[in-house]
């Protein structure tokens, strides 16, 4: 008989489902889940929270840091081959193949996310469909950026991404510098018109605010939270360049710790949380963010959400996949912090890219390092990280 304790994040999204279905697993099993900020869901040192949990619901960059300190268990090494391949082709864009690295599988993707467009409908109408449609808008002071923690610096790389990008899998650094430099100058002018007080609030803040004070009428990079769309407000696709979207996946996979001996009973249960009728039925019912395309193609599932999962479907599958070294965590914080200093006119955007690539470098990041298979066709094969 074994009492497990996970850790999730503090949001009706990372809770209600998880501590709605915890409880007598049967065997004498039980599970319980404990709550962090969503802040300290972004940055807390993952070593330390694995010594502490069972089970770690995580963001697929955190597996550098717990790959290099031996944190959590390979998930192909507790299921069968067979019910890995089913989950790796059943994920929602790479959200499975964001916790594929070093050939194996590290995390169950409970929770599929990524940048999408937000707007207040009363106040923006059409959803801008470029980056140009998007810059009109803020001329207007109806534009707000998600700056705040690791976001200024995925907001840039989502830009240059839809610039032509592909950022951190080449061998020259992180980004192509005339691409970075056309994103950076971009989201500078996004968030140059930007209601006061803006640039502080985390994604659910910025959501809260555009909801409640309706002073934001359209933020043109923001991770989707299906709890907020309603007749107020409207998920979309990011805009385009040239038709091309781009945008970071983040979402949340479930990771078993290596100070954890999971029973049989405890894997029943993570499986069933990853069934097509759980993914369809009762993460949804209970505020949940489906990880599995069933849930995302399903007419009933998309209803209930006011449209969110058809409006953002082909943004989250085109996503993009951020490195997964060790210390990246506290590089994505720098480099964000340098976004922003650019943003605010404290330094220069090439002083800010160069600090932002020797930083990189020092991860040893690189193509061999960061290498990551992205969309649909990536989900069918088992993956890499999001």
């Amino acid at each position: 008989m074994t009492d497990y304790v996970g850790l999730t994040w503090d949001h009706p999204r990372g809770r209600n489902a998880l501590e709605a279905s915890s409880g007598d697993l049967g065997g004498g099993d039980t599970l319980r889940w404990e709550v962090q900020s969503l802040e300290g869901f972004e940055s807390a040192p993952i070593d330390e929270l694995a010594r502490r949990h069972d089970l770690l619901v995580l963001d697929h960059p955190h597996l550098g840091d717990a790959l290099a300190s031996d944190s959590i268990r390979p998930i192909d090494e507790l299921f069968d081959e067979e019910q890995v391949q089913a989950w790796s082709e059943a994920a929602v864009g790479p959200s499975i193949a964001s916790y594929r690295l070093d050939g194996r599988l590290w995390a169950l993707p409970l929770d599929a996310a990524t940048q999408v467009s937000a707007r207040r409908r009363d106040l923006v109408v059409d959803a801008p469909e470029t980056w140009d449609d998007a810059l009109a808008l803020a001329e207007r002071g109806l534009v707000a950026t998600s700056l705040a923690g690791p976001h200024a610096f995925l907001s840039l790389c989502s830009i240059a991404v839809s610039l032509g990008d592909d950022p951190g899998r080449g061998s020259a650094g992180l980004f192509d510098r005339a691409l970075a430099l056309r994103a950076l100058d971009l989201v500078t002018r996004l968030s140059a018109r930007a209601p006061e007080g803006t640039a502080l609030l985390n994604p659910i803040g910025l959501l809260d605010r555009m909801r409640d004070r309706g002073d934001i009428g359209y933020i043109p990079l923001v991770y989707g939270y299906v709890n907020y769309s309603s007749p107020i407000l409207a998920f979309g696709p990011a805009p385009a360049f040239a038709g091309r979207i781009g945008s970071t996946i983040g979402g949340t996979g479930i990771a078993v710790t290596r100070r954890s001996a999971p029973s049989a009973a405890l894997l029943a249960h993570l499986g069933r949380l990853l069934s097509a009728e759980a993914q369809t039925v009762f993460i949804p019912q209970h505020d949940g963010q489906p990880g599995l395309r069933a849930a995302w193609t399903d007419a009933a599932v998309d209803a209930a959400a006011h449209g969110f999962y058809s409006a953002t479907f082909s943004t989250i599958e085109a996503a993009w996949v951020r490195p997964r070294l060790a210390g990246y965590i506290p590089f994505q914080s720098a480099a964000s912090a340098l976004v922003r200093s650019v943003i605010v006119g404290e330094r220069s955007a090439d002083e800010a890219l160069d600090e932002i690539e020797e930083r990189f470098a020092a991860l040893g990041g690189g193509a061999s390092t960061s290498s990551a298979t992205q969309g649909r066709g990536a989900s069918a094969s088992i993956k890499e990280t999001a």
